[in-house]
């Protein structure tokens, strides 16, 4: 017989193979261009942008003008390699909220891509997941505090990241294409690592160097369909279509490049890669699964248990891998239930626990691929076949941390985090379900 699998162990490996497929050190070179007869510029933001500079400036040659500013999460750079100089600054910001470092971090942006640049110099953009946040402009009549409340309220209310980044790509002054404009007449080049359902490159980030094909319409619709309030006066803008952003056939973003480096996909394609050299059969249920966290992990269970009963006898592991982006809609405030902690991984993990009931031979990892869910120090979280039963031995109430969103207390109290610390790329929610039965031989 063959050795038995080691699931958590496993689970591990292929997280860590599909983080490595989407690391800036290993992506970015082939994409760089040659420098230019002029001067370059970098400019970046999200919670890769530190690596991506690291990386340009690993292989930009020595006598090539180059400089810049990138901005990334707080405790999100890399260690520099010996040797290696500094030419493009990196800063840090506040994360899913703005704060002030977020916001002067954008005016800086700003004023380095309006510094008079010309045809013969280049700007690299490099964009990646967490930059929404972490450079942030409003617009007139809209101040810090405001747009701090209405990043809350997107973020609590459900929306999908197309509709929430719709709306703050019209409330930014860099965000939406506006970042290229300002750099014009200098030719721009995008490299972005996708965390967005369907690699749309203009949803990185709010594109903020890519045209905007949604309208101020449809950001105030988003606005209303979840009761959040706006200034009066930025209202009226909005309604006017005043606070509109550059649209495909801007003239200033002609001859604009944009690139993808790294996708959920290939990250997911590099696991299942991993996991096929050891017998393991794969099927990727997809790369862009969206909705409520909870809800999703309970279809996944369904799913696990179409499978099995597909496959009574099966002699050959099964690997489930999926990807994309789900959003958690908090209970707590509404109904006056006290919050608990956690992210999109670990509600997803509830809910595939409340799906399973304890199913024999079915492991699962589900975990952000920056390192961190949602706030906290785990990037996710285990489930096993003695999940529930672990907890109910602790007197955990799978039903009421649900209730309160509370995926950390839960799988803290059973030692079922996953921590990785941050990876330094981000192509969001990577999630595993392995189903081992016990003929194999």
């Amino acid at each position: 017989m063959s050795a038995p699998l080691q699931p958590r162990p496993l689970l591990e490996r292929l997280f860590h193979a599909a983080v490595r497929r989407a690391l800036p050190s290993e992506v970015l070179r082939p994409h760089l261009p040659p420098p230019p007869r002029g001067r370059t510029l970098v400019l970046g933001a999200g919670k890769a942008a530190a690596a991506m500079a690291q990386a340009l400036e690993a292989v930009w040659p020595a006598d090539a003008p180059l400089t810049g500013l990138v901005v990334t999460r707080y405790g999100h750079q890399p260690l520099r390699p010996q040797g290696l100089a500094q030419r493009i600054d990196v800063v840090e910001a506040a994360h899913p909220v703005p704060d002030q470092a977020s916001h002067d971090a954008a005016l800086r942006l700003l004023a380095l891509a309006g510094r008079g640049w010309t045809r013969d110099d280049l700007v690299i953009c490099l964009l990646s997941g967490g930059g929404s946040s972490l450079a942030t402009l409003p617009v007139e009549g809209l101040d810090l505090a405001g747009k701090q409340r209405i990043h809350r309220a997107l973020l609590e209310c459900g929306a999908d990241i197309h509709a929430i980044n719709g709306v703050r790509k019209h409330l930014s002054r860099i965000k939406g294409g506006r970042i290229a404009t300002a750099c014009w007449p200098a030719p721009v080049i995008t490299l972005a690592i996708s965390d967005v359902p369907g690699d749309d490159i203009g949803t990185i980030a709010s594109g903020p160097t890519v045209a905007d094909a949604t309208d101020c319409a449809q950001a105030l619709h988003t606005l209303d369909r979840y009761g959040i309030a706006l200034p009066w006066g930025v209202r009226a803008a909005l309604a006017a279509g005043t606070l509109e952003t550059p649209k495909p056939g801007d003239p200033r973003l002609a001859g604009h490049e944009a690139h993808l480096v790294a996708t959920p996909g290939q990250a997911l394609e590099a696991a299942a890669e991993e996991a096929r050299q050891q017998g393991i059969e794969v099927r990727i249920l997809g790369d862009a699964i969206e909705g409520e966290s909870r809800v999703v992990g309970m279809e996944h269970a369904a799913l696990v248990q179409v499978f099995i009963a597909a496959s009574q006898e099966r002699q050959t592991p099964l690997l489930l891998l999926s990807g994309g982006e789900t959003t958690v809609t908090l209970a707590a405030g509404r109904e006056g239930r006290t919050r608990g902690r956690g992210g999109r991984a670990g509600e997803f993990c509830l809910g595939l626990t409340a799906g399973l009931r304890g199913r024999a031979h079915v492991w699962a990892l589900a975990a952000d691929t920056d390192g961190i869910d949602g706030v906290e120090d785990n990037a996710g979280a285990f489930v096993g076949p003695d999940t529930l039963a672990r907890a109910q031995a602790l007197g955990l109430s799978l039903n009421g941390h649900m209730e309160r969103n509370d995926a950390y207390g839960y799988f803290a109290a059973l030692g079922d985090l996953f921590i990785t610390g941050p990876t330094h790329t981000n192509v969001n929610d990577f999630r595993a379900i392995l189903i081992d039965g016990p003929a194999r031989t």
